[in-house]
């Protein structure tokens, strides 16, 4: 049995989506495109990996904030 995970379909369709040339794409695809990032970003949010992309950009802008001082 074949089991999908809709988090890495969503990446699959973002990557497809984003190769696309930037001229060819219309308002409503540049629309969508956004819907379908906000999804997959809803979706990963919750796992272990959406938290550790978290802290590390969490660590990211702590490291900027004091280098900027």
């Amino acid at each position: 049995m074949l089991t999908i995970n809709a988090a890495v379909l969503l990446v699959v369709v973002v990557v497809l989506r984003l190769r696309r040339r930037t001229e060819a794409r219309s308002r409503f695809d540049e629309k969508m495109t956004v819907v379908i990032v906000l999804a997959l970003g809803v979706l990963l949010a919750p796992t272990p990996v959406g938290q550790a992309i978290l802290s590390f950009l969490g660590q990211v802008a702590s490291g900027v904030t004091q280098a900027s001082r």
